[in-house]
């Protein structure tokens, strides 16, 4: 007995935003990461997506750019290649990804050259930050890897 019917099987993109997901899409970098475009307080960036991190964050050198409230902060940051950053937080931003905006977002600022020279070694464009665990859980993130596909409940 098949175990299949004839019926049209739901997609994962109908289920999810059929529950309040947002889709958002993102690009395959050479490097393996994925990109998308956001705003910080209205200010357009370039970001990417990252699950093992476990906050979002975004380059010092973007503190003005973004029109962001800096403030001291005790946390070392640590990532591939580099180890015990000095870090600023950045608390209450207005953070929009296409007509999705989030609530207020904090912000880790430290150094991302090392990420930048990552993957201008790779000829892709810098970028401005990298969104991480804590937005992805908070958003209840469902990654389409197939699709290259980011859904965020709303």
């Amino acid at each position: 007995m098949p175990i299949f019917t004839k019926k049209k099987l739901a997609t994962l993109r109908t289920l999810l935003e059929a529950s309040g997901f947002y889709r958002i899409f993102l690009t395959k970098l050479a490097t393996g990461h994925y990109k998308f475009s956001a705003r910080i307080n209205g200010i357009d960036g370039s970001f990417i997506l990252d699950t093992g991190a476990s906050t979002s964050c975004v380059g010092l050198d973007r503190i003005l750019q973004f029109s962001l409230f800096n403030e001291a902060s005790e946390i070392k940051a640590a990532g591939a290649g580099a180890t015990n950053m000095e870090t600023q937080i950045a608390r209450n931003n207005l953070f929009e990804i296409g007509k999705l905006k989030l609530s207020t977002t904090d912000f880790v600022l430290f150094d991302l050259s090392h990420v930048n020279l990552a993957l201008s070694q790779a000829e892709e464009a810098p970028i401005d930050g990298i969104i991480g665990a804590d937005v992805l859980k908070k958003y209840r993130a469902v990654i389409d890897y197939g699709r290259n596909c980011l859904y965020l409940k709303r």
